[in-house]
């Protein structure tokens, strides 16, 4: 998820740049649309099997699993959030989402005014906050592998090395 967030995020300040007469403007935000529906399915998997499982006991003091706990919750919330406003923003002109010429995910037949400019404020919010989020979420991990030497990021990248 991760890596496929930051691939996102440098695309789409690519994109911004861009004036609709550049020669890869409607590419990448066909892309950026198509990896977004990706990963929203990756998302939901992910939702899925952290419900139907259980986590491996988390190593730390009673504050930092509950900090552990929150931050995970508001990186899965941010996640969400985001590919709402990514998709209120893509079909608030009544049109779907064409995914890699595969499918469409079809338009919400209502709509909102300025939804395109609402949507496109507060995803670029949430965009920049999930990259600090998963940016703090990185740094504790790597800070739990290398000071408190518990393995956390050991049991992150692969999971059922983990107790």
């Amino acid at each position: 998820m991760a890596l496929g967030i930051f691939f996102l995020f440098g695309l789409g300040l690519y994109m911004v740049e861009l004036t609709y007469y550049d020669a890869w403007y409607q590419g990448s935000l066909d892309l950026h649309k198509s990896l977004g529906i990706v990963l929203l399915l990756v998302w939901i998997g992910r939702v899925a099997w952290r419900w139907l499982n259980t986590n491996p006991d988390m190593a730390g003091t009673q504050l930092e699993k509950k900090a552990a706990h929150i931050a995970h919750l508001a990186l899965y919330l941010l996640m969400l959030a985001l590919m709402v406003t990514g998709y209120l923003i893509s079909t608030a002109d009544g049109r779907g989402i064409e995914v890699f010429g595969l499918f469409e995910i079809p338009a919400m037949s209502i709509s909102f005014e300025n939804q395109e400019d609402i949507a496109g404020d507060i995803h670029w919010g949430i965009a920049w906050s999930l990259i600090v989020m998963v940016a703090l979420h990185s740094l504790a991990a790597i800070k739990h592998q290398l000071v408190n030497k518990d393995g956390t990021l050991t049991k992150m990248i692969r999971p059922s090395s983990g107790s």
